[in-house]
């Protein structure tokens, strides 16, 4: 899975180079390995800027679009019907993964395209929700982080226990991670709205 760096690049305040982007898929999207590559997006940008990004996309190239949490459901409804997979990106005002606020939102989001058994219409990939937390609780095809790779530098969130390398630090972090799987279906959460 190819990953174009957009979050790092919006975090940072730079720009994408997308031309060098499509070069780079290209010279690798026969290599055996390659499964697919994330188009290119523009995190808090507008449908109109994502869906222009989607159209310049090499159709011989495996992409996956990216639908954004700030994003209309509709908009999440189409890419789901027209693309094998899509992954979804938090943004917005639900920018951070396993919030209440963001909770709410994937339910609404998850309501909006899933069957009455809960099933997706298109393979989901989650950015940034390698939490079990999260991907335990969503039909999740598969997920990224940079968790292992941050983390593994971190000596106090091993407590007593310390691995002595950050590899070995990094490698504990992701058999938790791989302790966990997504889950099977979505379950509908019930959330009544209350106003005070």
């Amino acid at each position: 899975m190819f990953d174009n760096g957009a979050f790092s690049i919006w975090r940072q305040g730079g720009h994408l180079d997308t031309e060098g982007y499509y070069r780079w898929v290209e010279d690798w999207h026969r290599h055996p390995g390659f499964d697919w590559a994330l188009i290119p997006d523009v995190i808090d940008g507008d449908e109109e800027e994502n869906d222009r990004l989607l159209a310049e996309w090499p159709q011989h190239l495996e992409g996956v679009p990216v639908w954004h949490l700030h994003e209309s459901l509709e908009r999440f409804q189409r890419l789901t019907t027209s693309w094998r997979t899509v992954a979804i990106g938090s943004s917005g005002q639900w920018k951070t993964p396993g919030t209440g606020a963001w909770w709410k939102r994937m339910n609404q989001a998850m309501n909006a395209v899933c069957d009455e058994y809960g099933r997706p219409p298109s393979r989901l990939h989650g950015l940034r929700m390698l939490d079990p937390e999260v991907f335990s609780r969503l039909p999740l095809a598969s997920a990224d982080s940079t968790n292992a790779a941050v983390n593994g530098g971190s000596i106090q969130r091993f407590g007593m226990y310390v691995p002595p390398t950050a590899g070995q630090r990094a490698e504990v972090i992701a058999n938790r991670i791989e302790s966990s799987n997504s889950a099977a279906i979505w379950v509908a959460e019930m959330q009544a709205e209350m106003a005070f």
